[in-house]
């Protein structure tokens, strides 16, 4: 799974339950949008469980450190380790790694704080994960060569739109991109398919769906696909 948010409740409800829950997570950053749903992950708080976190280290100390600090008493009322099943956390940065036989490539991508990308290849398929994307606050398009690695002819792009052209600029530095940008990502990656993803909070459904149809008419003739993201939201690529 990719990142630890609010939706991974809902998603473990779903799980069958009747043998213990084995998986993996690939989390992108350690701010509290991605990160919060661990300890209400349903899955986990079963004996038996084995959870492993993979994760890009903070500046200071490691992934488990950073976890360990923020899932605690007066924070929350208990710690990682009284969650009943085995949560293993592993840094991960700039690496190439082997997961459930999956091949992950792991490189860092500009946001705010360390940031980890992911490209998963597996089944003949390949998936990439930007989710929070800083775009040059300089005018240019530039796009970092890192994330073109991870982009590169990926069949599914889930990449960050949190802004319009409009909005960006009072929020330049908050570590995110336009849905222009992520189209520009996508051409320059040459990448099958765009799934608009890190929708700003203040975008109801039908706000949504106009950044939709822009980033539809930016990218047509280019052969990409565009979706936005969505709770339950399942792409199957032939």
């Amino acid at each position: 799974m990719l990142d630890l948010g609010t939706g991974l409740r809902f998603w473990g409800e779903t799980l069958d339950l009747s043998q213990p829950f084995v998986g993996s997570a690939l989390v992108t950053h350690i701010h509290w949008d991605h990160v919060q749903g661990l300890p209400f992950f349903t899955p986990v708080l079963q004996p038996g469980a084995r959870f492993d976190v993979y994760g890009p280290p903070p500046e200071q100390g490691s992934l488990a450190d950073a976890f360990n600090h923020f899932v605690r008493p007066p924070f929350f009322p208990v710690t990682t380790a009284d969650l009943l099943g085995d949560i293993r956390f592993h840094d991960a940065w700039d690496e190439d790694l082997e997961l459930d036989g999956a091949k992950v490539k792991v490189r860092s991508v500009p946001h705010v704080g360390r940031t980890n990308g992911y490209r998963i290849e597996m089944g003949g398929t390949i998936v990439t994960y930007v989710s929070d994307h800083q775009m040059p606050i300089d005018g240019s398009s530039s796009v970092a060569d890192t994330a073109l690695e991870l982009c590169d002819g990926a069949d599914v792009l889930i990449h960050d739109a949190q802004y319009t052209v409009d909005e960006f600029p009072d929020k330049a530095t908050w570590g995110h991109c336009t849905v222009d940008y992520a189209v520009h990502v996508a051409k320059e990656a040459g990448v099958r398919c765009l799934a608009l993803f890190h929708h700003d909070p203040t975008h109801h459904d039908g706000a949504v769906d106009s950044i939709l149809a822009h980033a539809r008419q930016l990218a047509a003739g280019s052969g990409i696909e565009v979706v936005a993201a969505h709770e339950g939201l399942v792409i199957s690529r032939g």
